[in-house]
Parts: structure tokens; sequence; C-alpha cells
């Protein structure tokens, strides 16, 4: 998978959900895995011939696993290639969700904490705009998630504007499959995750559900996927009461 093929599904994303505009400051959460360094690599590129004209820094959240420290070397180093500010904020996330908490289902908390973190550093760097590494299997996954444990049909928006904070959210990538996110970010400095709960939460037995699937449904994702961002083929009760209503 090239630059360019993954630069065209970056656009798509872009263009359709209107994400940037010119003069934002946008701050791409940066984790280190394969999602966030894909993306900060992308819009680096994709600011050199952008029709927005917009700047960009890179903020990586250091949850502080204590026994079990990140090296963030290989991000400062692509962050120097790509003539990208880098900025790491230490937090204490790691041992208020595994050690104080002791949480069950330590991915929500952990969640929120970092993306708080993230946003206010984002603010006070004056960034307009936070972007992040979802794509389109994402945006199944959470869709699944939501269904299966909160008995809700939710998923995440391509753009989210958070007003108490003044910041909008952007995922840049939401047009993009994983496989071509793994498949390119096999070029670039991923680094490993060090959270305890890595492989064993409920979003990878949701990526399992749909597996399975897929071995009797190939398409599957690809239908999920196409369901949830053409409105024109929503048909729940919401529309069948309105009709009644009519009547």
């Amino acid at each position: 998978m090239t630059t360019q093929n993954m630069l065209s599904f970056l656009r798509k994303g872009i263009t359709k959900y209107k994400m940037i505009a010119d003069g934002d400051k946008i701050a791409v959460g940066v984790s280190g895995g394969k999602d966030s360094v894909t993306l900060l690599k992308l819009l680096a590129e994709y600011k050199r011939f952008s029709p927005e004209r917009f700047d960009l820094i890179a903020i990586t959240v250091d949850l502080n696993f204590t026994d079990n420290p990140t090296d963030y070397t290989p991000l400062k180093e692509l962050c120097k290639e790509l003539g990208v500010e880098y900025y790491i904020e230490k937090t204490d996330i790691g041992k208020i969700v595994f050690d104080v908490r002791k949480e069950s289902n330590p991915c929500a908390l952990c969640s929120k904490m970092r993306k708080g973190a993230l946003n206010n550093l984002a603010k006070e760097k004056g960034c307009n705009k936070v972007a992040l590494g979802h794509h389109a299997d994402d945006l199944i996954d959470t869709l699944l998630l939501s269904l299966f444990h909160e008995g809700r049909l939710s998923t995440f928006a391509p753009k989210t504007y958070l007003d108490k904070i003044d910041l909008t959210l952007i995922r840049p990538m939401i047009m993009t499959k994983e496989t071509n996110v793994i498949s390119y970010s096999k070029t670039l400095p991923v680094v490993k995750s060090c959270c305890p709960a890595n492989k064993t939460t409920r979003r990878e037995y949701v990526k399992e559900v749909i597996a399975n699937i897929a071995k009797d449904i190939p398409n599957v994702r690809e239908m999920i996927f196409t369901a949830l961002i053409h409105p024109e083929r929503y048909q729940l009760f919401d529309k069948f009461e309105k009709q009644i209503d009519e009547f």
C-alpha cells in the first residue's frame, strides 16, 4: 500500500466531511500504535499539497506504566523527520486505572482520561482541532460494541464539536480499511503498547466475532460500513412511527 493510495482514502474522508479548513491548527493524538502513526505520516504528507493551509503538531499522552515504561524515541525521530512539533504529556492514568481504581473494564475510564489530557494540551498549544486515528473498521466495531453492551445503535461521528472546550475532533482515516493501515504501517516506527489490557479488550472480542462471520460472509465489514455511511438505507422504528403519525 503506497502513500499515494493511502492519501486518496484520507482525502476522500477529509473532503466528504469537511474536516479541515484554512487556518486550522491540528493536534494529532499519537499513541504510537499503527493507526495514530499512520495518521501522523499521512497528514504531514497531505499538508504539502492540501488546498487548505493548516498547521500540525503531534501529542502523545504518556499513561505512565511504571513497571513497563514506553520508549517514545522512535516517535520523536519520526516527528523530526516530518517537521512536526512533538509533545509528550506525562500523566498517572495507568496507575489510576489499574492500581488505584483496579477497573475490571479499564478501557472506558482510560479512554476518557486520555482524551481529556490530549484535548487540554491541544488547547494549551493553540489548536482548534484534534485528529484521531480511527479508521473504517473502528466505526464498525464501535457500532457493535454499543449494540451488544448498551442496547444502542450508535457509533462515533467523523467530525465532532466539543462545545465545553471549544475543540473539534476529526477522524481523517474514516474511509480507510484497517487492512490498508496494517500494510502501510509496516514502513513506520510503531511503538509497542505496554498496556496490561492489550489484546484482551471487548473491542478485540468484537473483532473476533466479525472475523468468524466473515468466514461465511467475506464482505460483512463492507456491508456494515456501507449501511453506516448511507443514511438512505436506514429503516428503523422511528421511521415507522413517523409514517403512522401521518396516516
